[in-house]
């Protein structure tokens, strides 16, 4: 017991020592960071990117950096963006993040060869300035069922790839308002389910809203959620789609200064002076990184399917425990990339669900399973409540490193006191107290002795007194033989 105690203190002690060695380097950081912030609350331009599927990594990147961007003196940000597509959730809140700011947002595709598909389509609409360069793509606007794989299955609500070929074609042979009538008798004719034909509805009503907001074209907007219709740059400039085509980041700041754009419901220019600003970029951090990488459509399948997979398992063999500690920690990061938890939601889910982990393994015989676990879905969960951009919501990694290190240290310790009980050679019940020193405790009218703090019924050949050392030689029932040490 006191060995224990004595170990239970000198964890405490490192956690101490952690805690008070981590709270010194984010003093020092948070000073500099304050020196940085004064140097760098300068007028400038702020570059993002928006690289791969979006998700909710790309929501927290984007929000939380166009934030600090516009704190330390951004008077514009652009976007350079190159997408196939993303969760409809995700997009929605880039969308009113950009609608409800205060500075003009310039969504640039590039560089060549890039595309603006699906989800992208929408944040372009969106955005207060609309830039592509040569040889880029927008549109295939057309929502679809989580797992949909182009090739195999088309778009819902979609017709015959025959029946779009000849509606495109007569579309194009017919009057403006005749043809617009004429896709709407189409399109509520179209095959589908009453779920899809809501779902294109919705996309389409939302995406012409955007488009309307900043002048742009409507109609094709709605071509390209009903249709998955698609244009180069040159074609969406000509179509009223976008604003500008621009060559590279230097072209597209020459052709920003004056332009008239809609910011916050009100027609204002960009200022003139825009084009002089220095373009300061904010690229994804360690965090978003691994953010991304697990919010990735493909790793967010996987790890949904391995949580589901590792509760059956679990539920079929009882008592496996790996099974059931994988299942959990997948499911909830599937949940967050799937956008079913919210970020916060799910950091917290882990960081409890790892406590609970860590705690269990003192009491359940896993050999260790629970404990890493435990240790993984901490660190994990530590990881995705870190915003170390909101002031007094600051994590050190320092503090989040040292708790998972000496959390491995206990677990590894107490796997090693387990090991060493369960390799010491075992011994009958009948013959446990054999070999043990004891003290005579009392002689008349019977000897007792008393090991390890019990008194027990003892013969002795020999005559003993009373505080003599003797050692147990054998044992009979509640009976011991015992000899002088």
């Amino acid at each position: 017991m006191e060995q224990w105690c004595r170990k239970a203190l000198f964890l405490l002690w490192m956690l101490f020592f952690a805690h008070a060695s981590a709270f010194a380097q984010e003093v020092e950081s948070a000073e500099r960071a304050e020196r940085a912030a004064a140097d760098a609350t300068k007028p400038h331009i702020a570059q993002l990117t928006i690289d791969g599927p979006i998700g909710p990594a790309t929501t927290d990147y984007l929000i939380r950096t166009s934030d600090k961007a516009r704190e330390q003196g951004a008077r514009l940000i652009i976007i350079d963006m190159d997408t196939p597509g993303g969760l409809d959730a995700a997009t929605r809140d880039i969308i009113q993040h950009i609608l409800a700011s205060e500075i003009p947002y310039v969504t640039y595709v590039t560089p060549a060869g890039a595309r603006a598909a699906s989800a992208g389509t929408y944040i372009l609409y969106a955005s207060h300035v609309a830039a592509m360069t040569p040889s880029t793509t927008l549109g295939a606007a057309t929502p679809v069922q989580m797992g949909g794989m182009p090739g195999q299955q088309e778009p819902p609500g979609q017709p015959p790839k025959e029946a779009t070929d000849q509606s495109s074609k007569e579309s194009e042979n017919d009057a403006s308002d005749g043809a617009q009538g004429g896709e709407e008798d189409k399109s509520a004719g179209r095959s589908g389910s009453a779920m899809e034909r809501k779902v294109i509805n919705d996309s389409v009503a939302y995406i012409r809203g955007l488009a309307q907001r900043h002048g742009r074209n409507a109609d094709w907007a709605e071509k390209a959620v009903r249709d998955a219709a698609t244009l180069t740059a040159q074609e969406a400039l000509k179509e009223n789609v976008i604003d500008v085509v621009a060559d590279n980041q230097q072209d597209l700041l020459q052709q920003l200064p004056d332009r008239e754009i809609v910011l916050l419901g009100e027609k204002q220019k960009i200022a003139a002076d825009v084009a002089e600003l220095p373009v300061v970029a904010y690229a994804p951090d360690w965090r978003n990184e691994l953010l991304s990488l697990i919010t990735n459509p493909q790793i967010a399948y996987i790890l949904l399917l391995i949580g589901i997979y590792g509760l059956i398992f679990e539920g079929y063999s009882p008592g496996a425990i790996v099974p059931g500690v994988v299942g959990v920690i997948c499911l909830l990061l599937a949940f967050y990339a799937l956008q079913v938890l919210p970020i916060s939601y799910a950091g917290l889910a882990l960081i409890i669900v790892g406590a609970l982990l860590i705690a269990a393994e003192f009491f359940v015989p896993s050999f260790g399973a629970l404990g890493i676990g435990g240790v993984i879905a901490l660190v994990i969960g530590s990881v995705m409540l870190i915003d170390s951009d909101v002031p007094g919501m600051r994590v050190s990694k320092t503090l989040i490193g040292s708790i998972a290190a000496v959390s491995g240290l206990a677990l590894l310790g107490f796997m090693y006191a387990v090991g060493h009980s369960l390799r010491k050679p075992k011994v009958p019940a009948n013959q446990a107290m054999v070999g043990r020193a004891a003290i005579v405790d009392e002689v008349q009218p019977e000897l007792l002795v008393k090991v390890g703090g019990e008194i027990w019924r003892a013969q002795c050949d020999q005559p003993l007194t009373k505080g003599q050392s003797v050692r147990v030689t054998s044992e009979q029932g509640l009976m011991l033989q015992v000899q002088p040490d």
